[in-house]
């Protein structure tokens, strides 16, 4: 045995997939004060082990390096798990369980709710459905886009608004002919509502984070991109101070906080190795589900929407003339294919009009990427921006997206085609607007099935699927070097960390309609065993 330090760990008997192209798969790993020590046979790494060290027989299991989510939000994530789900197929479904909480719930005290989609039920609700099974409580549900609101007249009143009240800049209040409020607010309106909503403390938003890291360690994921706001940043600081943050997070700065990021001399990257600062969010449109994603062209079938642009390309270059030399990159929510391409006409500003500029060193972003004219796909790779996307919206919303898109959906969900062009792809859920578990993304990316095989067994759009290491590197290596820890997460190399999964089949061949039930037997971050069922 060497003279230096024994391993804490060694995970012996594997199938290994370190995700280094120099060691490929390997039987056994030594792990040593939260890192990678070395990685080889069975025989080789059984050597380095001392008195102290603990052997985990693998049996034959598979690993993997841990997996990463780069899009979700944590503070929502962790506060859904308590609301009422509202993803049902009909609209009395939902307020059936509305009902039910009401009449758990003490009167005055508001019942909150997330998920429900209007194109399930055919039209969008309306705030008299909640006042009868509800009357004496303010009712707020949000939708599964997380674009729009459901309020009940209770709630309406408390947040002082009526028939009176002016739509906000970047939302609307939907009106019935007579103008009379329906209840449902979509986009910046939703903020009118949300506001009167008594806040959590500090307290309650640490510990409802520091919990929801048990769902997520159970679902194989040990890192995260986070897009919630500035009271989710705090909590993971005192996570961190405490001890208590298992993930490693990056997280994101809102674009309304931009400039106390700037007189603070901010930068992307800066932190440590659980929690550092990613891009500036920015809001360049809405979203499918409410056809506020702006369009191009009309939405088939609406021949007067073309969404909402919240950013259009010299707004948006001036927000990065701001953000880029100051070394703080971007991270633009675009979904429709007029908001995709002003995001990329402002790049092309950037890279004409910003000539030798400081650049920061993290790469900027598109976030979601849903639909792109065929003349745009070439174009994020050339401009350096990566793909932020998430599989299984394509699965989720493909019917939507053939109502409302129709012939475009060509160039929807477009993660092959970006990728030939050699765009860097990250994945994630948006959860909660989607399940957090990445083993239904990584299915939708592969099969673009549904876990129950619709449409069919080619999928839809068949030539965007992906291979399952093109897919796992979305997951895992791709994540890691937009956050700049190439090398340190999403591999197991030596002196990586180890974050690892331990699985009883493997992704990458095992019969694609498994993959979507594979669960961690065992998850370890930092060298540490979060959780462990063998």
């Amino acid at each position: 045995m060497s003279d230096s330090p024994a391993p804490d760990h060694v995970l012996t008997d594997g199938w290994i997939h370190t995700l280094d192209p120099e060691a490929g798969v390997v039987q056994a790993l030594a792990i040593r004060d939260g890192k990678v020590l070395a990685a080889g046979t069975s025989e080789s790494i059984m050597r380095l082990a001392g008195t102290r060290t603990e052997v985990t027989v693998l049996q034959g299991r598979c690993v993997l390096p841990g997996l990463t989510d780069s899009h979700l939000h944590l503070q929502h994530l962790a506060f859904s798990l308590a609301r009422i789900d509202c993803e049902t197929d009909t609209l009395e479904a939902c307020l059936s369980r509305v009902q039910a909480r009401a009449e758990t719930t003490p009167r005055g005290t508001w019942v909150l709710g997330h998920g429900w989609n209007q194109n399930s039920w055919g039209e969008f609700p309306d705030r008299r459905s909640l006042d009868a099974i509800a009357p004496s409580h303010p009712v707020y549900l949000t939708a599964k886009s997380m674009h729009a609101g459901w309020a009940s007249s209770a709630a309406l009143s408390l947040a002082g608004l009526d028939r009176d009240t002016a739509n906000p800049p970047d939302g609307r209040l939907l009106r019935t002919p007579d103008g009379e409020l329906t209840g449902v607010l979509l986009e910046g309106a939703m903020r009118l509502v949300s506001a009167a909503i008594p806040a959590p403390s500090m307290e309650n938003i640490v510990h409802a984070i520091e919990a929801v890291q048990e769902t997520l360690w159970s679902l194989g994921l040990t890192a995260v991109h986070d897009f919630d706001g500035p009271e989710c940043f705090a909590a993971l600081q005192i996570l961190r101070e405490r001890g208590s943050l298992g993930l490693r997070v990056l997280k994101s700065i809102p674009h309304d906080r931009l400039d106390e990021a700037l007189a603070l001399g901010l930068r992307s990257g800066f932190g440590d190795d659980w929690l550092r600062l990613g891009a500036v969010k920015v809001f360049a449109d809405g979203a499918l589900g409410p056809r506020t994603a702006a369009m191009l062209a009309p939405y088939d079938g609406e021949p007067d929407n073309r969404g909402t642009l919240l950013q259009d390309r010299e707004s948006l270059f001036e927000i990065a003339r701001q953000a880029l030399p100051a070394g703080i990159a971007l991270a633009i929510h675009a979904i429709g294919d007029k908001a995709n391409h002003e995001v990329l006409e402002a790049f092309t500003d950037v890279q004409r009009r910003l000539p030798g500029a400081d650049l920061p060193t993290m790469p900027s972003r598109i976030e979601h990427v849903q639909l792109l004219h065929p003349d745009d796909v070439p174009r994020l790779a050339a401009l350096g921006l990566v793909a932020s996307m998430q599989p299984i919206h394509a699965t989720s919303d493909m019917p939507m997206a053939e109502r409302y898109w129709g012939s475009r959906t060509r160039t929807s969900y477009a993660w092959r085609s970006l990728e030939r062009a050699r765009t860097r792809l990250v994945f994630g859920s948006d959860a909660p607007v989607e399940s957090p578990n990445p083993f239904w993304g990584l299915h939708a990316a592969i099969t673009r099935r549904r876990r129950d095989g619709a449409p069919g067994p080619e999928g839809w759009i068949p030539e965007e699927r992906l291979s399952r290491q093109q897919a796992l590197n979305g997951l895992t290596r791709e994540p890691a070097a937009l956050a700049g820890v190439a090398g340190q997460q999403g591999t197991l190399r030596p002196g990586a960390y180890a974050d690892l999964i331990v699985l009883d089949e493997d992704p990458l061949t095992c019969p694609e309609e498994s993959i979507p039930a594979l669960r961690p037997r065992a998850t370890m971050v930092g060298g540490r065993w979060r959780r462990r069922e063998f």
